[in-house]
């Protein structure tokens, strides 16, 4: 028995996790969505970037050096948005690096060069251009430039050649050029770090590898490439791992990141496109994998091309299929509404010849119909009027009863009340306090404090008979001239007037004196609201109409 409750709890937990990973994901793709509709604003604040460099060049005195410079960071914002752009740009560097004559520029223009040719899979390209860089020559930050360019080419030489012979050998020439820069950079450093994770997944020591890939993503911001480029990372991991609700997730990431940053070079999106395809979410498949070729269309990497042409056309004939399945469900659903409109064209001529069938019956009793109309109107008025009366009746009654049992109430605290003042009285001259009971007797503090209790005892009662007496007679009133109530307020003196000439005080003189005013600010008040009231010569008349809530004696009791 316990180890069923166990069981049970278990598979609660793993059915909660899964809901929540679900929700999850979810709220990630609409943030992606969000993402792709704001595209446009994310590539207009890289195009500001790119035109305020520019800017920079035709600055007059600028030196060549500094041209260059601008050059670089010009290559830096165009390397993940247009190809054309990067390569144009690496073009001039390189140019201006001969024109000046400064091998250390050369080559950081060359290793430039050499890795935009290698991540558009221009690998032999790119391995040309390395050969004419002499390593030896190479300052150490350029060294370290030179060999993650080898890495890059010889890793992904690697991966896209048929031959396992040529796998072999460039696998090899990687994990030599890796070891090499390794001997270069401080350990912590990303560059070290990258190349540990990639390391412990080539060796399928994904755990390993996923703690070092929490590191590196623990030092980047979303919207970055180097955020996009880790959680890449971190999503063929968990692809290896075999989680696909975290491959999902990390992909969603990075693809969100890639647009916030305006990487047009990306390969995040194409992948969740084609992992939505697996699961029949064919609608997001195909309008992730547009986006993904719109994208690689602006950049125009030859590269990507090839990766979304392997994955465009099955994604777009499932999608094709999927409109088709509708168009024929569509085509079905119009058959069978054409087949019931023909029904119904034969029901409505039947229902027509049944209803003058009926008509002629209809006029042979109108004018029994006739007849006994007047005579229940007749009868009718008289009821009406009899329940009118009776309505009248037991309002009045209801009230009566439930102010006769408060008053008889309220007398008997008041009773109460005096024999306690008496004996405070007796008490105090006993004891010779005179001055402090002549002292007690002239304040006018139990004056006022039994005042309130008054208003408190008839808000309370009035509002017991009388719930919606607020809400109606606001109703009577312009919408900005409304009544609003304090907290914690049941009555204001405003609607305490108004409370008393519904129950029938309706002299002012008698309303001053109940509620303790002049009869003159009495009349003001009277005068302010209906002043406010939307027909002010029936004010007062509409106030009498409003009704009471009559309860069953029996409840009340």
């Amino acid at each position: 028995m316990q180890l069923f409750k166990y069981l049970v709890l278990l598979l609660t937990l793993i059915f909660l996790q899964k809901k929540v990973v679900a929700n999850e994901l979810d709220s990630l793709l609409l943030e992606l969505e969000q993402a792709m509709a704001m595209k446009s604003k994310y590539d207009n604040e890289k195009e500001v970037r790119i035109a305020n460099l520019k800017a920079l060049l035709n600055k007059a005195g600028t030196e060549p050096e500094q041209h260059f410079y601008v050059y670089d960071q010009l290559i830096e914002e165009y390397r993940t948005f247009t190809f054309d752009s990067t390569l144009h740009y690496i073009s001039l560097s390189v140019e201006l690096a001969n024109s000046i004559n400064k091998p250390e520029l050369i080559y950081k223009a060359d290793l430039k060069l050499a890795r935009l040719l290698a991540s558009s899979g221009r690998y032999l390209e790119a391995v040309d251009v390395l050969k004419r860089v002499n390593a030896v020559h190479l300052s150490k930050a350029l060294l370290v430039d030179y060999y993650t360019d080898l890495l890059k080419v010889y890793s992904d030489l690697s991966i896209y050649t048929p031959s396992q012979e040529n796998h072999d050998k460039y696998d090899a020439l990687a994990k030599s050029y890796a070891d090499s820069l390794l001997t270069l950079v401080e350990p912590e450093s990303e560059i070290a770090l990258s190349l540990l994770e990639k390391r412990y997944r080539d060796d399928r020591k994904i755990d390993e590898s996923l703690e070092i890939n929490s590191q590196r993503l623990a030092k980047v911001k979303m919207g970055t490439p180097s955020y996009s480029v880790i959680t890449f990372e971190r999503a063929l991991n968990y692809r290896l791992k075999s989680d696909t609700e975290n491959e999902k997730k990390y992909l969603i990431l990075s693809a969100i990141s890639d647009i916030k940053a305006s990487v047009k070079d990306n390969a995040s999106l194409s992948n969740l496109a084609l992992l939505l395809h697996k699961e029949r979410n064919i609608d997001r498949a195909h309008a992730y994998i547009n986006f993904s070729f719109e994208d690689a269309s602006f950049y125009n990497s030859r590269l990507r091309f090839i990766e979304i042409s392997n994955i465009l056309p099955v994604i777009n004939e499932a999608y094709q299929l999927k409109n088709e399945r509708q168009r024929q469900r569509l085509k079905r659903y119009l058959i069978i509404i054409s087949v019931l409109s023909i029904i119904l064209v034969f029901a409505i001529f039947y229902i027509q010849r049944q209803i003058k069938k009926l008509s002629t019956a209809r006029n042979e009793l109108q004018d029994v119909n006739q007849q006994l109309n007047q005579l229940n109107s007749t009868l009718s008025d008289t009821n009406q009027s009899l329940s009118k009366l009776n309505e009248e009746l037991s309002e009045t009654n209801h009230v009566k009863e439930h102010y006769i049992g408060n008053f008889l109430s309220i007398c008997s605290d008041y009773i109460d009340k005096m024999e306690a003042f008496k004996n405070m009285v007796k008490k105090q001259i006993l004891a010779g306090k005179v001055e402090e009971l002549l002292k007690t007797t002239k304040s006018n503090k139990l004056i006022e404090e039994e005042t309130k209790v008054f208003y408190q005892n008839f808000d309370s009662v009035f509002l017991h008979i009388f719930p919606n007496f607020v809400h109606k007679l606001n109703s009577l009133l312009s919408p900005e001239e409304q009544i609003i109530l304090k907290k914690d307020e049941m009555l204001n003196t405003e609607l305490r007037i108004f409370a008393l000439i519904r129950l029938g005080i309706n002299d002012s003189s008698n309303i001053a004196k109940l509620l303790r005013y002049s009869v003159n600010t009495i009349y003001n008040y009277r005068v302010k609201i209906k002043n406010k009231a939307i027909h002010r010569e029936d004010f007062e008349k509409q106030v009498m109409q409003i009704g009471a809530i009559i309860q069953n004696s029996k409840n009340e009791k």
